[in-house]
């Protein structure tokens, strides 16, 4: 045969066997450690900061209409920082409950926390995709931690915009050169995101015991990333993600940055999510998504239902399919996300 088609299905299907044999054969509490040391190696070394090496400073403070907005510098890794808007909700007992709230393909932290890609405000009914999930959360009553994930916004490389001034995003630019080095985009991102963590945590009206996340697209695949990494994160919202390898990143034409070489010779999609067991978690996904679609989260959800049962956790998992297409709903997410973290 001429094209590869078969090929690469007979490739999947051989693999799926193999990681089926091997969670029938192994212990699962011994699989799930295996699984998330794996993870790390997946995504590359990352050379983190010293304690004291860089220190957050505080670019902004600006008063919004029931919140004050900041906006902090932080630094993961040497020679590279990063900002992150912090929504604080006005009122309310302190220590606060925080999440960590992840955009996806767009303009960047901006489009989470009300503003336009010039940093200006945006209309309220201007949501676009993301629906400002970020202010949704803090109109609810939660400290909301947004960074800037690397590759959007004013984190496009210069490289880039000098070949074209309005370039989307430098997934593309910064994905291949990183893999060229045994690292990937994704590791990178997580490595950004824990340190985002670290920051939640030392600021004193944030309760470190009350930590969750929320991701959309993109961003949801950080989410469980890095809450699988980070055994702070209590609960997590994965938005416009959930799926299967197989029915959405290798049927769907996907941004790079979705893809981590080898995961596929160790997991499914639904079982590296469920290293998040028995923690809380919510899966939405719209109905009509096109890249992620209606039956890859349907089978996604089957199988996280399956390891949440045998973890006997099965109340701390919740779906909701709702009618729409590639965005975010919040329509029983934020209200669970803020519940589930006042508990």
């Amino acid at each position: 045969m001429w094209a590869a088609d078969s090929y690469l299905e007979n490739l999947y299907h051989a693999s799926w066997r193999r990681i089926q044999l091997k969670a029938d054969s192994s212990d699962m509490a011994m699989r799930k450690e295996d699984l998330k040391q794996k993870l790390q190696r997946l995504l590359g070394d990352f050379e983190t900061v010293a304690d004291g090496e860089h220190q957050p400073r505080m670019l902004e403070r600006v008063q919004c209409e029931g919140y004050i907005r900041e906006r902090v510098e932080l630094s993961a890794v040497p020679g590279l920082s990063f900002g992150a808007y912090v929504l604080i909700p006005e009122g309310g007992r302190r220590p606060l409950p925080a999440v960590v709230a992840i955009h996806g393909h767009g303009y960047g932290s901006r489009e989470i926390v009300g503003l336009q890609a010039d940093g200006s405000p945006s209309a309220p009914d201007k949501t676009g995709i993301h629906g400002q999930f970020a202010v949704e959360l803090v109109k609810r009553g939660v400290m909301v931690i947004a960074p800037d994930i690397a590759g959007f916004g004013e984190r496009r490389l210069a490289s880039d915009l000098a070949k074209d001034p309005h370039a989307p995003n430098s997934c593309y630019s910064m994905a291949t050169q990183l893999l060229m080095y045994g690292k990937t985009l994704t590791g990178l991102r997580v490595a950004e995101i824990r340190r985002a963590v670290e920051y939640t945590v030392s600021r004193t009206d944030a309760d470190e015991r009350r930590i969750g996340m929320m991701g959309f697209s993109g961003g949801g695949l950080l989410a469980y990333t890095c809450a699988v990494l980070e055994e702070r994160i209590r609960a997590v919202v994965v938005a416009g993600y959930t799926n299967t390898f197989k029915d959405s990143i290798m049927a769907v034409r996907h941004c790079l940055c979705n893809f981590t070489p080898q995961m596929l010779q160790y997991a499914e999609l639904p079982e590296w999510i469920g290293l998040l067991s028995p923690r809380p978690l919510f899966l939405e996904s719209g109905a009509d998504d096109p890249i992620f679609p209606q039956a890859g989260f349907e089978e996604a959800a089957r199988q996280l239902r399956d390891i949440y049962k045998r973890d006997g956790a099965e109340h701390a998992l919740h779906t909701d399919l709702f009618p729409g297409r590639h965005e975010v709903s919040g329509r029983r997410s934020f209200d669970w996300l803020c519940q589930t973290l006042a508990e």
